[in-house]
């Protein structure tokens, strides 16, 4: 930490968060700065951030990631750019390329922040031609985009100042599969498989209905905001937000389980914790927030008698998305590719076509384990030296998988393992020499240190089209109440979803000003960010 810690408050909270993860952390700064009395409580004894972390996984000085290590939102998200945190320290750097798509043929296109360098980048001067024309206009509409996607919804304002020729364009480019738009759009192979792959970082396949939106947004935003990396690791990111609450007044405290939301009367009054065994109980005055998933909230915190019959029903049946199946490296030097794209490039995805990410989706959705792994693949320390000793590098790579397994993971990880690497080593030959350690984290691993990450679900859920907006995660609970009063969602189960952005978190403070009567001015932001009368829908009620 990089400030003084002030006195703290005596007494009841007003708030308490039950979860320390990123939006956690956000809605405690926002609020805290209102002037709420704020309480985080965090099961983890030795830090905060959840899957926003971490750790010297394979050898001493060797910093690894443990889940989210790329923030294309840093730089224009609402909600961390109005927390300073560069104030606490952070600091971010980016790659000269951002994202490289190599294949075995020897193709590769990539992406950067320099439109002039994607000429480059692709194989096809019409290709270039047409991606730099719709980096353009992405960039032209990025904060209006932004504020109309990831606001509370309905957002009406934001969403009309877009213009009507903008929403009919965009419409066109979310209403269709990852694989169409990019047939649509480009014309060679490794041109097309940019956006179906980007859309894999979720559980949406390229021929999914409606899927091409989140591929476009990640193929977009890395030309703007770009596969950023904070300098020292994503702990450094967490601390920062944690910072944050501190300095306005609130207060984290780790190593504090929450067993049991309180309720009296049908609403929230407190939470039961669990500190080295002994259980105790937590009054808040005003609000209890659960940075926790949708399952553990409805099933296992909440007694079932203060539950709509529907809502019990749908938690125990909650579409999640895909396991997510990771392996951390500490290398010797850098990886040696064979295309020279993926050498200066913060993200590699692996992917041979459109064809073969399609084959990979239904292995997955067969519950079996991909025979030819897409890869997400971070190469952070090409760009933070301080993340290996010396020349060393490290390397964080994940693939998406089935949740569950015959005989149970642990039975087959390291094999699963061993056919990451040969991929990896098929497209940098040389690769396994320069391997000094190797650690595997396969899904019941994500889940047994974070039990947000149901079967390794990074994405708070299925991200299929039918579960956003208005849907995530269940109508009408869409804008971070429940229906106990008093008892709000702030994770990234919420709209507008996964992603280190923040804006669950700053939206389910929003919600619980506006319902304390509070002026949404007291969140520290620009009044053009804060959400009109038009915009606003009453409370759910069970």
């Amino acid at each position: 930490m990089n400030s003084t810690r002030p006195h703290q408050r005596t007494g009841d909270p007003d708030v308490i968060i039950v979860g320390a993860g990123p939006n956690g952390l956000v809605c405690a700064a926002y609020l805290a700065r209102a002037g709420l009395h704020v309480l985080v409580v965090e099961s983890n004894k030795r830090r905060w951030g959840g899957a926003l972390g971490s750790t010297e996984a394979t050898r001493p000085g060797f910093v690894h990631d443990v889940g989210a290590a790329f923030f294309p939102f840093a730089s224009s998200s609402p909600a961390l750019t109005g927390l300073n945190l560069e104030q606490a320290g952070l600091r971010f750097v980016n790659a000269k390329i951002e994202s490289a798509h190599p294949a075995p043929d020897g193709s590769c296109s990539g992406l950067s922040r320099d439109l002039d360098l994607i000429p480059a980048l692709m194989a096809n001067a019409k290709d270039a031609e047409r991606m730099c024309r719709l980096l353009r206009w992405h960039r032209d509409i990025e904060p209006r985009l932004f504020e109309a996607m990831l606001r509370p919804l309905p957002n009406l304002r934001n969403v009309a100042s877009l213009g009507p020729a903008n929403l009919l364009r965009i419409g066109a480019l979310f209403t269709t599969s990852g694989a169409r738009l990019s047939r649509r759009l480009f014309v060679g192979g490794d041109a097309r498989r940019i956006i179906p792959a980007l859309a894999l970082h979720t559980d949406v396949g390229p021929t999914d209905r409606f899927g091409a939106g989140i591929g476009y947004m990640l193929a977009v935003t890395a030309s703007t905001g770009g596969f950023a990396v904070p300098v020292g690791g994503a702990q450094v990111f967490a601390d920062a937000i944690a910072d944050r609450v501190h300095v306005a007044g609130g207060r984290v405290q780790l190593g504090a389980e929450v067993t049991k939301i309180l309720t009296e009367d049908r609403r929230a009054v407190g939470v039961r914790i669990r500190v080295n065994g002994a259980d105790s109980d937590l009054r808040a005055r005003h609000a209890v927030i659960a940075n926790t998933s949708v399952p553990s909230l409805f099933c296992d915190l909440i007694d079932r008698d203060q539950l709509p019959g529907r809502v019990v029903r749908f938690a125990h049946r909650f579409p999640s998305g895909w396991g997510t199946f990771k392996v951390d490296w500490a290398l010797q030097g850098a990886v040696p590719w064979a295309h020279a794209t993926p050498r200066a490039a913060a993200v590699v995805h692996t992917g041979d076509s459109v064809e073969d990410l399609t084959r990979f989706t239904a292995e997955v959705r067969a519950g079996e384990l991909p025979s030819n792994p897409y890869l997400v693949i971070g190469q952070q320390s090409l760009v933070d030296s301080g993340r290996a000793p010396g020349t060393a590098q490290t390397l964080w790579a994940y693939s998406r998988v089935p949740p569950t397994l015959e005989g149970g993971w642990s039975r087959h990880a390291e094999r699963f393992a061993d056919r990451i690497d040969a991929r990896i080593e098929g497209l940098a030959p040389g690769f396994r020499d320069q391997v000094l350690a190797r650690r595997v984290t396969h899904p019941r691993d994500l889940e047994a240190t974070n039990a947000n990450l149901i079967g390794g679900d990074l994405g708070g859920g299925s991200n299929a089209w039918h579960r956003q907006l208005f849907f995530r995660p269940l109508f009408p609970y869409f804008r971070h109440r429940t229906p106990v009063r008093g008892l709000y969602l702030s994770s990234s189960y919420t709209h507008p979803g996964a992603g280190v952005h923040g804006m669950c978190g700053l939206n389910a403070a929003r919600a619980v000003l506006d319902d304390l009567g509070m002026s949404n001015g007291a969140l520290g932001e620009p009044a053009s960010a804060r959400y009109d009368e038009q915009d606003r829908l009453p409370a759910a009620t069970s």
